[in-house]
């Protein structure tokens, strides 16, 4: 494709916010677990670009510290991380003045002792959405933008709060960079078991013939989270669950599940099919909301044991915030293929458990044979697309117990990539970088497809701001959220399931107990003998 140069090129990695959080703890040591394997380019360099005071060997002993705590491989042997670190280098620079654009130009234009090939030089803008138009604009007026063959941008979410300053930044960007130099990175799309998706569904021809209105009663896709805001309440204040999650990871999930067959596994063709999902999406009326849309905001709580404060009282946090922490929606996708069967999303902090999954149901068999007291009924059968923790595919179905009388149970079949595999899947990071690095987009989001989220979204932000909560908080920390998002399904008829969490998920600290059966969303028990309520 255009934009895409020889892998074997030399690349010069440019990250812009390279002191802070998210280079230390996801982007240099996915960077370097490329490099283990084989899988940087020859002559990769990295410059660092930050307003601190800091020297490159001072930069390159921070960053060891950060990959020996962040790394899926922890702490790196002397010799890997030497050669690794022999690549790096960092200036302190004004990203607001001309001279730091100025000075970098000269240092990409400039060619080592003997030649060699032009490198591909990679923009990464890790830092807060406000600099992104001034370091976008120093860039283009230094002349660093013109060559689509060895210029990219990577841009970090949020991009924007809303579609106004979405639409502003997106302009900062495609005044210097056409689309096919611009990566906007969603980590949820490196995800292995994400991509899987795909091939599960058009790789096997057993689910896609079944994959419509005909046969799936609803599809409910969660992703919870057990932390809370930690020392992100500034910027969660300014966020909040549905843009935070919904506006782009989870809208990206049910692209994935409702899109219609590529041709090809192109990048354009598939971000066409997505882009056909967001189209066909009805759009949220106003009037609509309080119909389609749950928040909810955690209150103090029990989760292992430990008695949490509620989201008012973390640092940062106003005292009468209005900000949500949970957000549940009920979506359509109005096309032939899924016309009238409903997309339930959840997603919050502080939650039970730390569990990701798409849950495809479906429909009760037409004609029930088996009377109820064999228990037919108890569940549905469903395809469970696990993301996180134990990333795999269960298949939920109806069995016989063994002897008599006659009685049902539900049982599963299942997939995990960590036992079919024997082989830890890369961090998501490091999937998306390598994709840039090769100038591959297929996982990335383009422009109209963040434009259409936020479009659908705004609906329910404006409503939300303009009417404050006048029950928060409206869940306990370690429950699975309010009751106005069981309300949502209840009113169609459904219920929210417990997610699937499987043996393997033991391995996760945040995992404290076993679900491999359906069963509806518990609540939270403070410790025995514990005289406080929840």
């Amino acid at each position: 494709m255009n934009g895409a140069a020889n892998p074997a090129a030399p690349v010069l990695f440019v990250l812009f916010g390279a002191a802070g959080d998210l280079s230390r703890r996801l982007i240099v040591p996915a960077l370097f677990n490329l490099h283990l394997d084989g899988r940087l380019p020859a002559g990769f360099r990295l410059l660092g670009i930050d307003r601190r005071e800091l020297g490159d060997g001072a930069l390159a002993e921070d960053y060891r510290d950060a990959v020996t705590r962040h790394s899926r491989r922890g702490a790196p042997e002397p010799g890997a991380w030497e050669a690794f670190a022999a690549g790096i280098s960092y200036r302190r620079a004004d990203v607001n003045s001309g001279e730091t654009y100025a000075n970098l130009a000269a240092m990409v234009r400039a060619r080592p002792p003997g030649g060699g090939p032009e490198p591909v030089v990679v923009f990464y803008l890790a830092v807060p959405p406000t600099l992104i138009e001034p370091i976008v604009n120093g860039l283009g007026e230094a002349g660093l933008t013109r060559d689509a063959d060895h210029a990219r941008v990577v841009a970090e979410k949020p991009l924007g709060r809303d579609l106004d300053s979405f639409r502003a930044i997106n302009s900062a960007l495609g005044r210097h960079f056409i689309e096919q130099q611009t990566y906007r990175i969603d980590h949820f799309l490196g995800k292995e078991t994400v991509q899987n998706i795909l091939a599960l569904r058009f790789a096997n021809p057993i689910f896609e013939p079944i994959w419509d209105r005909r046969y799936v009663d609803h599809v409910a896709i969660t992703v919870a989270e057990s932390l809370g805001v930690e020392h992100r309440g500034a910027y969660y204040e300014r966020a909040g669950a549905l843009r935070d999650m919904v506006q782009n990871h989870l809208l990206q999930l049910l692209c994935l599940v409702a899109m219609e067959p590529p041709v090809a596994y192109d990048a354009e063709d598939i971000r066409n099919k997505k882009m056909d999902v967001l189209r066909a999406l009805r759009p949220i009326t106003r009037a609509g909301v309080h119909e389609v849309a749950a928040r909810g905001q955690y209150g103090p709580g029990w989760l292992r044991g430990v008695r949490l404060p509620g989201y008012r009282g973390e640092p940062a946090v106003d005292l009468r915030s209005n900000t949500e922490t949970f957000a549940a929606l009920k979506l359509q996708v109005d096309n032939w293929r899924w016309q009238e069967v409903p997309f339930y999303l959840r997603t919050g902090k502080r939650l039970m458990d730390q569990v990701s999954e798409i849950s495809i149901r479906f429909r009760d068999v037409p004609h029930r044979a088996f009377p109820d007291a064999v228990g037919l009924n108890a569940q549905p059968a469903r395809l469970v697309i696990r993301i996180q923790p134990d990333e795999g595919i269960d298949l939920k179905f109806m069995a016989k117990e063994p002897g008599s009388p006659l009685r049902l149970r539900p049982v599963d079949m299942r997939f995990s990539y960590r036992e079919a595999f024997a082989q830890a899947s890369p961090n998501a990071y490091e999937t998306l970088l390598r994709d840039v690095l090769l100038g591959d987009a297929t996982l990335f989001m383009r422009a109209d497809q963040v434009e259409a989220a936020w479009r659908l979204l705004m609906p329910v932000l404006e409503v939300w701001e303009e009417t404050p909560a006048a029950d928060f908080p409206n869940y306990a920390a370690g429950s699975w959220g309010p009751e106005s998002a069981q309300v949502l399904m209840a009113r169609d008829g459904r219920s929210w399931l417990s997610p699937t969490l499987s043996a393997g998920s033991r391995r996760q600290p945040d995992q404290t107990r076993e679900m491999t059966r359906d069963e509806p969303d518990p609540a939270p028990t403070p410790p025995a003998g514990d005289g406080d309520t929840v």
